[in-house]
């Protein structure tokens, strides 16, 4: 049962004509925390969000970041837990869309899955445009805390 609803959403994602890896595949980009060597950055653009950050992208990234469990790892309104606060303002992988898309699209080492095969650009930009929505908390699970002092 488990594998019939797993392939029901992959031909679903193929059947869309944004979804395949030619045509939904971010470009070569660019960050600015990057160090090129030589002082000579590769070729390459910046990728920006199509969607403008209303509420209805909004409510609809956090649908998605729901239903693809996003929250089970990290966190009610990605505050972090198991894995890292997607809103503290901390990242590993740069924290501009460009680089939050790249990162849902392509995974990350230790345990970020690959949503671009399974999750349209769109979809992936609203759940871009519903983190970017929500408030940095005052306190945060994935805080560091100094030796010896709680």
């Amino acid at each position: 049962m488990r594998r019939l609803a797993t392939m029901v959403v992959l031909l679903a994602a193929c059947a869309r004509p944004d979804a395949g890896p030619v045509s939904g595949a971010p470009p070569a980009i660019r960050y600015d925390q990057h160090v090129a060597a030589g002082g000579a950055a590769p070729p390459a653009t910046t990728l920006v969000s199509p969607l403008k950050a209303d509420t209805q992208s909004v409510a609809e990234g956090e649908g998605t970041f729901s239903s693809m469990n996003c929250d089970g790892c990290h966190g009610i309104g990605a505050t972090g837990w198991v894995g890292p606060s997607l809103v503290d303002g901390r990242w590993r992988y740069g924290g501009t869309d460009g680089a939050i898309y790249t990162s849902i699209f392509y995974g990350r080492p230790r345990g970020m899955p690959a949503y671009g095969g399974a999750l349209s650009p769109a979809a992936i930009w609203k759940i871009v445009a519903y983190l970017r929505a929500q408030p940095v908390p005052s306190d945060v699970p994935t805080e560091s805390w100094v030796s010896g002092q709680r």
